[in-house]
């Protein structure tokens, strides 16, 4: 396992990082312990949750999967070994039923660490995360932008008050963003800046072969301002290993439980690109699993590829990317398939 540091941080994290929100959903604790003893074992230091998880986000399962991770903590007693992350909603009416008048603003997220600390079990959150922007704009592969002058919208500064007032408090130690658009990294970076604020050291956006839309906004504000992606759905919601071509729909897979996730499936697009980038895969011998993380894996912007799996067979899979190397010819291939299907799943 290779371990890149989060660059204004001292975080070492491992190149995948183990994402967990299908615990307390598809997975029982007992499957999740399994994943999380195989996983660090491989060498995977690094833990992404989230107090809306699992997924799909209801009432009756909500922290569900930072109890089991807090369980797990406790019975292993490792917490020390790990680096441990986790986010808070924002308003938009994917998670009100947490707290009512949900925001980014100070009360919300004092009350949303204490929670996430208590159902974790630790007294420091290594990396907190927000789950997505506080104000009207795009995201979770949103299309066009709508101005909306009475919008709602808990200004970002004093959101970083907020969070460095509890890192002052011990209680985090380091903050990211997820869901982030170009105007909302560079606003986070300049108040820190000109205000003494707490810097942003990671941004979790969703990258893949279907959606590469990072390269084309953020990519660079990733390199010129040391501010490394945290890959999410690098296999399009599994749609990238092939188990949904010809129609089929696997038993337990999660788009065949919950089909409101279409992002990845729902268009001939989408799977036209899937197919092609399978059968590229396949012409070289590869695990098209495999090699979609091992693209992500490549990247220099990437500071760790979130992974997520239902069963150990396919979390092993997964873990495995990293023994493949992409031949520079499949690399050709690849960016030859992007420029035919240039951004199918946004």
């Amino acid at each position: 396992m290779e371990y890149r540091r989060l660059p204004h941080s001292s975080l070492e994290v491992s190149t995948l990082c183990l994402g967990t929100m299908t615990w307390g959903e598809q997975n029982t604790e007992a499957e999740a312990f399994e994943q999380l003893d195989y996983a660090i074992g491989r060498g995977i230091n690094f833990i992404d949750a989230a107090e809306m998880y699992p997924v799909p986000p209801r009432p009756e399962t909500q922290g569900a999967t930072e109890q089991i991770l807090g369980n797990y903590l406790k019975a292993r007693g490792n917490r020390d070994d790990l680096i441990i992350a986790t986010k808070i909603c924002a308003h938009g009416g994917k998670g009100d039923y947490i707290r009512p008048k949900m925001a980014l603003d100070w009360n919300n997220i004092h009350e949303a660490v204490d929670a996430s600390l208590t159902r974790l079990g630790i007294d420091t959150i290594d990396l907190y995360q927000l789950h997505w922007p506080d104000r009207n704009t795009n995201f979770f592969g949103e299309l066009m932008y709508k101005r909306d002058d009475a919008e709602h919208q808990t200004p970002i500064i004093e959101t970083l008050e907020a969070l460095a007032e509890l890192i002052r408090a011990g209680k985090i130690r380091y903050i990211g963003i997820s869901n982030e658009t170009p105007w909302g990294i560079m606003k986070y970076l300049h108040l820190a800046d000109k205000h003494g604020l707490p810097r942003i050291v990671s941004i979790q956006n969703p990258y893949n072969l279907l959606n590469r839309s990072f390269e084309v906004g953020m990519s660079e504000i990733s390199h010129r301002e040391e501010l490394p992606l945290l890959a999410y759905s690098p296999l399009a919601f599994g749609t990238l290993s092939g188990k949904y071509l010809d129609g089929n729909w696997p038993e337990k897979a999660r788009l065949t439980l919950f089909k409101r996730f279409a992002r990845y499936t729902g268009s001939d697009t989408a799977k036209a690109a899937t197919e092609a980038y399978v059968k590229l895969a396949k012409e070289f011998g590869l695990s098209p699993a495999q090699m979609a993380l091992a693209f992500v894996n490549s990247r220099s912007f990437v500071g760790s590829n979130i992974i997520g799996a239902t069963n150990l067979a396919q979390l092993k899979e997964n873990i495995d990317s990293l023994d493949v190397s992409l031949p520079d010819e499949l690399f050709e291939r690849i960016n030859a398939l992007g420029e035919i299907y240039r951004l199918p799943c946004p």
